[in-house]
């Protein structure tokens, strides 16, 4: 018809058109090929550490004895949580049983298993039969690396989670009232960056008679709250003067649901960037702490106090090698996991 104005064609928006904050960081991330390696790797430590038994034990996975099924790696979990207990099978040595079939996890050694076999420093080197070689004792090294990486993560998360809920607190506190709360928790602040941390942290270990994992995680979560605290009353500090929360405030709302349900939603993603460094730190103070004899009890292996074994020789490098390098490696992947998150929570690069 004369005049009509046909239909302009459908115009194709680019993909990033009313995208989620939260996937603009994850697709940035993604183009970060180092950042994904990294945390592919941490991923991999995590499986590692939750499958640890089955990877590493002196009891078969499942077993046959006269007809009969067992499970000891199951029923080991089970013993662990309290759920049951070994009855019959306490006092078994479990490579002494003839079995009918059995599948043994790859590596058949626990951290605490030694073999007795082992005379000289060429047996305890690494071998077919213990991959990355033993220590003085015979204990396996693999094993220890394996069952490592669970306190490995565990002290690097709790003691992160630690420090998280105390900056997180703190900051939002300093960050949304100002004034003489902001003053008191800045000068706190500036009070623990004052302090030797490391030094701190031995000296409270070392006056426990009995050293404790979860004494470590409390002493390292105690002292790195800082940074976290920092960042978050920054981000407070931006997103309290914003429009949406003059509106809450002035709909009657109380400062506890402004500052958990409103400001800070919009004001922890920095906060990831600090937790993946927090985590990477932590785990190197208790490498550190365990080196120099100050960690986890001595019945206890950790990357750190697998590395002290290695002080007292310079023959046995499997000792130093194996373990450093998980150290080393872990470290720097959850560095690098940092490095990804800030470019790709910063605006300026995405694409």
């Amino acid at each position: 018809m004369r005049g009509s104005v046909s239909p302009p064609d459908a115009v194709e928006l680019p993909k990033e058109y009313g995208e989620s904050y939260g996937r603009a960081v994850w697709r940035q991330f993604r183009k970060n090929v180092v950042g994904i390696a990294s945390l592919g790797f941490v991923v991999f430590l995590a499986i590692v550490a939750f499958l640890a038994d089955f990877l590493a034990n002196d009891k078969p996975i499942i077993a046959s004895v006269k007809g009969r099924l067992i499970f000891p790696v199951f029923q080991q979990y089970g013993v662990a949580l309290g759920l049951t207990s070994w009855g019959e099978w306490g006092r078994v040595d479990w490579r002494a049983i003839r079995y009918e079939w059995a599948i043994w996890p790859p590596v058949p050694y626990r951290p605490e298993t030694t073999d007795p076999k082992l005379q000289t420093l060429r047996d305890r080197a690494p071998s077919a039969r213990h991959w990355l070689g033993t220590d003085e004792i015979g204990r396996d090294v693999l094993a220890g690396i394996i069952h490592g990486t669970r306190y490995a993560l565990s002290i690097g998360f709790v003691a992160m989670g630690i420090a998280l809920a105390i900056g997180i607190f703190l900051g939002a506190l300093a960050g949304y009232y100002g004034g003489v709360v902001d003053i008191l928790i800045s000068r706190l602040i500036e009070l623990v960056l004052t302090l030797p941390t490391f030094f701190l942290i031995i000296t409270v270990v070392a006056m426990v008679q009995q050293g404790s994992i979860w004494l470590i995680m409390a002493m390292i979560g105690a002292t790195g709250w800082t940074g976290v605290a920092r960042f978050v009353r920054g981000e407070v500090l931006r997103v309290r003067a914003m429009e949406y929360i003059t509106a809450a405030q002035a709909l009657g709302y109380s400062a506890t649901r402004i500052i958990f349900r409103h400001v800070l939603p919009n004001a922890l993603a920095p906060v990831l960037v600090a937790a993946a460094f927090g985590v990477a730190n932590a785990v190197l103070i208790e490498s550190a702490l365990s080196f120099l004899g100050f960690g986890v009890p001595p019945t206890v292996v950790t990357w750190g106090s697998m590395l002290a074994k290695a002080r007292g020789t310079v023959t046995t490098w499997w000792l130093v090698l194996f373990p450093g390098m998980m150290i080393f490696a872990t470290v720097a992947a959850y560095n690098l996991i940092g490095d990804a998150l800030r470019d790709a929570l910063d605006p300026r690069l995405r694409t």
